[in-house]
């Protein structure tokens, strides 16, 4: 998957083109709770690697993530300012589900 840039005027449909994918928003929520490896995301999150390949790339592309260094096998995934400042985001979107959405029984 890789990020193509929106052209739109609107914020929110340039947004959309970097956070409208759910595994993306998932990516996030580890990345804020301290993951970043690939190995750690792996084993958090029910994707497959060539999924969270796809999509980290596309989130370093995008400039929400680093990838630490670069060109290394074993990098870590970093936010950057542009995904630190995506947590209240992520939170609010949190704190909806859990006001207007079941839980799993």
């Amino acid at each position: 998957m890789k990020y193509v840039p929106s052209r739109s005027p609107c914020p929110i449909g340039r947004a959309s083109r970097v956070l409208g994918d759910r595994w993306v928003l998932l990516i996030l929520r580890e990345a804020f709770l301290g993951v970043d490896r690939f190995d750690g995301f792996l084993g958090r999150l029910d994707i497959s690697r060539a999924t969270l390949t796809a999509r980290l790339g596309s989130m370093v592309e995008a400039g929400v993530l680093e990838r630490v260094p670069p060109r290394a096998k074993y990098a870590r995934y970093r936010l950057t300012d542009a995904g630190r400042a995506l947590q209240p985001v992520v939170e609010a979107m949190r704190d909806w589900g859990d006001a207007w959405l079941p839980r799993p029984a």
